[in-house]
């Protein structure tokens, strides 16, 4: 049964007429360019050939940025494009000059709003600003702002790391202006390459919410269960480059509980409950323990590397329940991995699908209750979130690089979902009973080939 949601609507009220007939993206200030999502997101214009300026807090972390990014493009050649700088000596004429401002420092809103500040003070009147943020409030941001800033803020949300994955959110707020969020958006396809969707002001927009809903159920999980055991029951075979919990720790668990704890606080849906931080995961926080980011105390992974410096690395594991690490055992491979794993790597999709929903067992019970709730979560999000089935779609098949729901439903039948659905005691989302009803296939990218979703 579907349960009753209050419906957000994108507000499309906002009128264009002041804004210039002809728009240009020709040069970007990105702020924070030293830290990984400054230098990634920088690498993107500049690899695109559009002249960036790189500011942080002085012109040496700037060069740190500029050498990130080269890094990432495994090139020198985007120097070209490259300027870099610190904020003091360089922001105003930095600013003055941009056509887009990208922040991309620290995710605290009163940081955020200092730099906003120089922003406004110096920006050109049509230049755009926007945030790299993963899920704050957009309208929070230029709230007591000109009516010129809030017009022309919006957020735009490249997923780490942006070189790489291509799939972004842009994020108007109620003031932002129509035309240009629809000039963001044909930029951000055309011009830069990007699987760009619109979503509402809402926490964590689509991507994050929907993700992180999923990593936070089975880090809790992972007390009763096991870390090893969840990786590989929740392995890329159920639809996803990286298991779940190895996921956490490239994320890093300070992000991970910066963006459950604001769902937690701010979202009251079916899924409310998925979003508390387990107890074992605060206490080791506090410790120091933030995934991959803190290599010598790890997250629920820790590589250590012995006296044989040729030799690789031990790895391992964390019990949350005692919080100690031991050493790696790879598990027992259910019955339900082996068969979707074999059927998988002879593209037998639809099988694969068929295994998961009629595999008996303990361990099928646990990986349906964790898929399905993905898929009912995630196309719930339609109407409040996002205006479409293909929205999650692209931002899950090409922001978090796992089987967008759609193509799930599409390769298993959506009346078997929602029979499933049903069996689980999850929502089932209105625009799933639609297409059950119509018989239509709901995923709606004719040239993205569905098996590259499949992970053997």
């Amino acid at each position: 049964m579907a349960v009753p949601r209050r419906v957000i609507s994108i507000d499309r009220s906002v009128k264009a007429d002041y804004l210039p007939l002809v728009r240009k993206i020709e040069r970007v200030v990105i702020l924070g360019a030293n830290g990984a999502m400054g230098a990634g997101s920088g690498e993107v214009f500049a690899a695109a050939g559009i002249e960036t300026w790189f500011l942080a807090r002085d012109k040496d972390k700037a060069e740190a940025g500029r050498a990130r990014a080269e890094s990432m493009a495994k090139s020198d050649s985007i120097s070209r494009f490259i300027r870099t700088g610190g904020y003091e000596a360089d922001l105003p004429q930095a600013v003055a000059e941009a056509d887009l401002v990208l922040e991309c420092v620290s995710e605290e809103l009163s940081l955020k709003n200092t730099f906003f500040d120089q922003v406004e003070k110096h920006r050109k009147a049509d230049a755009i600003v926007s945030t790299v943020s993963s899920g704050l409030s957009i309208a929070a941001m230029c709230k007591g702002r000109s009516d010129g800033f809030a017009r022309h803020f919006l957020g735009l949300h490249l997923f780490n790391p942006p070189n790489v994955i291509t799939g972004c959110e842009v994020i108007p707020h109620a003031g932002t202006d129509r035309g240009l969020c629809d000039f963001v958006m044909s930029f951000l396809e055309g011009k830069l390459g990007r699987q760009a969707i619109e979503t509402s002001d809402t926490p964590a927009f689509c991507g994050n919410r929907v993700g992180f809903k999923v990593l936070s159920e089975v880090a809790q999980l992972a007390e009763e269960h096991g870390v090893a055991y969840l990786d590989m029951l929740i392995g890329p075979h159920t639809g996803r480059a990286m298991a779940p919990l190895a996921t956490v720790d490239f994320v890093g668990w300070d992000v991970h509980q910066a963006i459950v704890d604001n769902l937690a606080a701010h979202t009251k849906d079916e899924a409310h409950a998925a979003f508390a931080l387990p107890a074992y995961m605060k206490k080791l926080i506090a410790a120091g323990h933030l995934g991959n980011k803190t290599a010598e105390k790890g997250g629920f992974f820790l590589r250590r590397k012995g006296s044989d410096k040729k030799a690789p690395p031990e790895v391992l594991v964390l019990d949350p329940r005692s919080g100690e690490y031991r050493p790696y055992v790879k598990p027992p491979v259910p019955d339900i991995v082996a068969t979707m794993r074999r059927l998988a790597r002879v593209g037998k999709y639809g099988a694969v699908m068929q295994a998961f929903l009629e595999m008996p067992g303990q361990d099928a019970e646990l990986m349906r209750r964790v898929i399905l709730g993905y898929v009912s979560y995630g196309l719930g999000r339609v109407g409040e979130v996002v205006k479409a089935p293909r929205d999650v779609d692209r931002i899950m098949g090409f922001g978090f690089n796992w089987a967008p729901p759609s193509v799930l439903v599409d390769v298993a039948g959506a009346a078997r979902i929602v029979k499933a659905l049903e069996a689980q005691k999850l929502a089932v989302p209105p625009v799933l009973l639609a297409h059950a009803r119509s018989g239509r296939k709901m995923f709606t990218e004719p040239s993205v080939d569905v098996g590259r979703f499949f992970y053997a």
